[in-house]
């Protein structure tokens, strides 16, 4: 709290009226009046510092994990588009990621982004950020539950039709065994994706579950699975790096098996470019994190909902094979695909 300031004696006018006027006066001059009005910033919480929109876009993404990285470049730029002061927090932990939009509850944000691999951790503080009046979209993971925990808006890639999308076209690649590798259990955008693989493949599918964050050891696991099963002859990793990894382990199982893959980054071009992976399907992660702040910015100034607050907004899938690389590989390479 500032300490008042004692005003200098001056002679006050006589008559009450002509005093209290000189008074207010005074009051208005004095800087450390304790009467004075509250800034912008305390009566209109964060985006009274500078007019500036605050966002908190929160995640359960890896530190350093490619994919993520491009979620962050695609909000740092509809950031700087629309003057908005972002920050970016994330955690793999469901209980550290509530605890991290709480933190921006705390920081008085004007609107928070979140993905959903989780739901049921995210139901609690998103309700939270609700009651304190702070818009929260979804994006990335939990399509089928951002509706039902009262979430504004949702951007991101129907993971059921992106996996159906991809039996299909095991279909047509005359597949016949497919393991689809599930590198974190329990998130729903992963299980949703090897859910619809099995659904339209007509071959058979089987699951296999690791850890991500230890690549070697998935590796490892992968590789034993392989020579264990022979008649594997399609490999579905869920994450760019994941497929590289993999076409090391059907290598190191002396595996015929073929790699194919969710998601992207400029590794995986070269890899789907000179045949050592079949396809990528393309979610752009990139798009998600810039559609995801951008659209705080819109509802904030101008009340837009994208997709009326029905619908979600998707940003995929889209197929990325040997034919049409070349048309992502300069993008990818500039690290925005």
């Amino acid at each position: 709290m500032n300490t008042p300031v004692p005003a200098p004696a001056v002679p006050c006018p006589r008559g009450s009226l002509r005093l209290a006027a000189f008074a207010a006066a005074c009051c208005l001059l004095l800087a450390g009046c304790t009467g004075a009005a509250s800034s912008g910033a305390d009566a209109d919480g964060a985006a009274g510092a500078g007019g500036r929109i605050k966002v908190a876009l929160v995640t359960h993404g890896a530190e350093k994990d490619p994919f993520w990285e491009l979620v962050r470049k695609g909000a740092q730029a509809a950031a700087a588009k629309d003057d908005i002061d972002l920050t970016y927090t994330s955690d793999s932990d469901p209980a550290g990621q509530a605890e991290l939009v709480r933190d921006a509850i705390r920081d008085h944000v004007d609107g928070i982004a979140v993905t959903l691999a989780k739901p049921q951790a995210m139901r609690s503080p998103v309700a939270e950020a609700k009651a304190a009046g702070i818009p929260v979209v979804g994006f990335n993971s939990g399509i089928d539950a951002w509706r039902s925990l009262g979430i504004l808006e949702y951007f991101g890639q129907d993971e059921s039709v992106a996996g159906r999308a991809v039996g299909d076209k095991l279909d047509a690649l005359r597949a016949r065994h497919a393991l689809c590798v599930i590198h974190e259990q329990g998130n729903v955008a992963l299980e949703a994706r090897c859910a619809g693989v099995k659904k339209s493949f007509d071959g058979e599918t089987r699951m296999l579950y690791v850890d991500g964050t230890d690549m070697d050891a998935m590796t490892a696991a992968l590789t034993t699975r392989l020579r264990q099963d022979p008649d594997i002859d399609e490999v579905i990793t869920l994450g760019a790096q994941f497929a590289l990894a993999a076409v090391q382990a059907a290598a190191k199982a002396d595996s015929k098996a073929e790699v194919a893959t969710f998601d992207l980054d400029k590794d995986l071009v070269a890899a789907v470019r000179d045949g050592r992976v079949q396809f990528a399907v393309d979610q752009q992660p990139y798009l998600q994190g810039y559609l995801a702040v951008d659209a705080l910015w819109l509802h904030k100034t101008n009340g837009n909902v994208s997709g009326g607050g029905v619908a979600p907004v998707l940003t995929g899938p889209a197929f990325v094979t040997k034919t049409n690389v070349s048309d992502v590989a300069r993008l990818a390479a500039a690290g925005t695909r």
